[in-house]
């Protein structure tokens, strides 16, 4: 756009200084050789002259210049005189005002016919005797002059500029984008690294060239580059620490707490026989010992989802059944209002054992957390069209989730409450929820029910052994 922009002004100010150059040089030529052939007529015409004077002035200038192809005019009041035509028609209105005003010649362009004319106008004056004034003598002396000759140099200059400015332009625009190039080039790169680094390779680096703006923005890309992966390599070199010191941690905690459990389960049996404060401190130690337990169990559990190692155990089941006896291995039939299709009506393959944690984390989280009546769901959901999904949703009549805490329900060791700090909630629950989900290839979410409550909404492929390769599609359970 530069360079084509630069070339076209380029071509239009030579153009407009050849045309005016062309026609100041004629104008002025015309106008001096006038002016002297005005002043040569002028002192033998009378100062008060008559027609015939008028002619005999108009002859001799146009004698004078005769090879010019001039039409001379002359007024003085109402009598005119012309030769070789009468071109008064030629001279305009202002023309005519400003040289009975001024004692100076003035000229002005005018075209007829599409034909350009230089139109000139001289009063004739007259000078004191001792030269110190001049007056004006009435007398006025027009000349009309055809321009064709200038207006063929104009155009010759106009096809000239024309060719001038197209070689100018494709010059112009070839060492653009060869400039452009040369810029864009290293932008691209740069382009190209910054959406390989967003895909997580931060090996990638520019090679710098040069000393310009772009080879420092390449050279502060690569010290970027450099420390962010130093960085990250740092932060992954601590997470797996972490994550190997939390898997250590726990595997070397469930051995002592098998034994402890074991021990606490005895002691339970005989609590009844006990007085009542070695009973209550017998019961403090089972719950910690079973709290303690539980989060050793959770904590292994996101080992494995860390590692890449959790598997899933696929088996065929039905869903409503499924759901009935985990809420009775937990004694929650009586706290919990089911509704779904009826048993045999919902089947898909899962893994039993995740699939209950699932269960047991939603429905006693909002057992605890939220308020009678606690409700639990199944259906069937098509999402996008030909996709069928099976659909899990807890609800709740609690105060439902703060929208503060909504973004990080699902985060580990999260608890929306700092009141439950201390409560025998981990703040793993929900956590390995969505992993186990994700597992299956499903989705949960997280919402408030408009009339007050958390809804949990799990959503689980529809697959069932019949849809497997080598089965028979047709043999499958409704």
């Amino acid at each position: 756009m530069v360079a084509v922009a630069s070339a076209l002004t380029t071509g239009a100010l030579a153009f407009r200084e050849a045309r005016t150059g062309v026609l100041q040089q004629s104008q002025d030529s015309v106008i001096r050789q006038f002016r002297s052939s005005v002043d040569s007529v002028a002192v033998y015409t009378p100062s008060s002259p008559d027609a015939s004077d008028l002619q005999a002035a108009v002859n001799q200038v146009l004698n004078a210049n005769e090879t010019r192809g001039w039409t001379v005019l002359a007024t003085y009041g109402s009598d005119r005189a012309y030769s070789p035509s009468d071109d008064f028609d030629k001279i305009s209105p202002e023309l005519r005002r400003s040289v009975l005003t001024k004692r100076a010649a003035v000229f002005q362009r005018v075209g007829d016919q599409g034909h350009p004319y230089l139109v000139v106008g001289m009063p004739v004056t007259y000078a004191s005797p001792d030269r110190s004034q001049t007056r004006l003598s009435g007398l006025v002396m027009y000349l009309v002059v055809p321009q064709s000759a200038e207006q063929s140099y104009v155009t010759a200059i106009v096809s000239a500029i024309e060719h001038a400015t197209l070689v100018a332009l494709c010059l112009g625009v070839v060492l653009a984008l060869l400039a452009a190039s040369g810029v864009l080039r290293p932008v691209r790169a740069l382009r190209r690294a910054t959406r390989r680094m967003a895909e997580g390779h931060l090996d990638v680096r520019l090679a710098v060239n040069g000393s310009d703006e772009l080879a420092d923005l390449s050279q502060s890309f690569n010290d970027t580059a450099a420390a962010l992966e130093e960085s990250v390599a740092e932060l992954r070199r601590l997470e797996a620490q972490a994550r190997r010191f939390v898997a250590d941690v726990s595997h070397e905690l469930r051995t002592p707490l098998a034994a402890m459990t074991a021990v606490t389960e005895v002691l339970d049996e005989k609590a009844l026989d006990l007085d009542r404060e070695t009973g209550d401190a017998l019961r403090l130690v089972s719950e910690g010992t079973s709290r303690l337990s539980g989060l050793v169990t959770d904590l292994m559990e996101i080992s494995r989802f860390d590692a890449g190692v959790a598997e899933l155990n696929l088996d065929e089941v039905d869903l409503a059944e499924f759901v009935r006896h985990t809420l009775a291995a937990r004694g929650w039939q009586g706290q919990v209002e089911t509704s779904g299709p009826p048993p045999g009506g919902l089947r898909t393959r899962v893994d039993p054992r995740r699939l209950d944690v699932v269960l047991a984390n939603l429905v006693g989280n909002a057992l605890r957390h939220g308020a009678a009546p606690v409700r639990l769901a199944m259906g069937v959901r098509q999402e996008p069209p030909g996709t069928a999904w099976a659909v899990i949703e807890v609800t709740d009549n609690g105060p439902g989730i703060a929208e503060g805490a909504m973004p990080h329900i699902f985060e580990r060791f999260y608890k929306a409450s700092t009141a439950r700090t201390r409560s025998e909630s981990s703040g793993l629950g929900l956590a390995i929820t969505a992993e186990n989900v994700r597992l299956h290839d499903g989705r949960i979410s997280a919402a408030n029910v408009p009339g007050g409550g958390a809804a949990f909404t799990v959503l689980l492929p529809l697959r069932r052994d019949s849809d497997l390769p080598g089965q028979d599609v047709g043999g499958g359970a409704p």
